[in-house]
């Protein structure tokens, strides 16, 4: 009994010490907004990232750590929350790979058009699976909802071709004397965008309308951002393997902002944004490690 007690301890010992490599990363920021003539705003955010591995298998686990739980009607995390923001796991199989997205999330995009719902709750895990199949330089992948895309990189120009039941999507991207182009087609509507350095200064145009140009200034960085204005528009329901739903979008004048930053030898980040929309100035506080 004695030796099968020995044995147990000494299996114990050598199963803690097989332990996968983690990595801890993060990042936090602290803002004040002067909200221009309404009441002024302080703001704050903290996230955590862990990644073990251990031989070709990795799994990431992303928190929100800023305070309490909470999620909106959407299933996101709200201001001041606390929580689970993703959880994934990848590990390859001989020639495939396989990627699993184990956590329930209603992922909240931003852009000219407004706030955008991914996906339900429900239509957000999944498992794909690509494999890197001998046909020249392209890769094959298939999703838990039938969807089949093909990529790869050929002359210099990236393919992605994705056809599935809601509609196929193709993204063609290149740099063309010194332009980054990009092009994608989404069930047959067509959106692009231009980056380019001019003198120094990089710039970015979208089909949006949406423009953008960041430069060093005198050891800051600034970036000047024009926005379009936005129409509204209604909610439209997630179909389950489909179509992701939307928000209903709300009206909005167009607008710039001017944002300079610049990094401190504290290793902190400290930024200041002038929004021409409500006339605001929004300092930040910012570090990752």
């Amino acid at each position: 009994m004695k030796k099968l007690i020995a044995l147990f301890a000494v299996s114990a010992v050598a199963s803690t010490t097989a332990v996968a490599g983690v990595a801890i990363s993060g990042a936090a920021s602290v803002s004040y907004d002067d909200n221009g003539s309404s009441p002024s705003a302080t703001s704050y955010d903290a996230d955590l990232s862990f990644v073990g591995t251990t031989g070709s298998t990795t799994v990431t686990i992303g928190m929100d750590v800023d305070g309490s739980n909470g999620t909106d009607t959407f299933g996101s995390l709200t201001n001041g929350t606390m929580g689970l923001t993703n959880v994934d796991m990848a590990t390859t199989i001989g020639p495939v790979t396989v990627s699993a997205d184990m956590f329930n999330e209603a992922s909240i995009g931003t852009s000219s058009g407004g706030n955008q719902r991914e996906g339900t709750k429900a239509e957000d895990t999944g498992v794909s699976i690509s494999l890197d199949a001998p046909i020249g330089d392209a890769t094959l992948a298939i999703d838990n909802d039938g969807a089949v895309t093909v990529s790869g990189t050929w002359s210099g120009v990236t393919l992605s071709h994705t056809s599935k039941s809601a509609g196929d999507t193709t993204t063609a991207a290149a740099a063309i004397a010194g332009m980054d182009v990009s092009v994608t087609n989404k069930a047959g509507a067509t959106t692009w965008s231009l980056g380019t350095t001019v003198s120094g200064v990089a710039l970015t145009l979208a089909s949006s309308q949406t423009v953008t140009a960041t430069f060093g200034l005198a050891g800051n960085t600034m970036v000047v951002s024009s926005i379009p204005k936005r129409t509204a528009a209604a909610a439209v329901a997630g179909i389950e393997g489909g179509i992701r739903g939307t928000r209903a979008v709300t009206a909005k004048a167009s607008y710039a902002t001017v944002a300079i930053s610049r990094s401190l030898t504290s290793g902190a980040t400290l930024a200041a944004t002038y929004n021409t929309h409500d006339d605001s100035l929004t300092l930040k506080a910012s570090v990752a490690f």
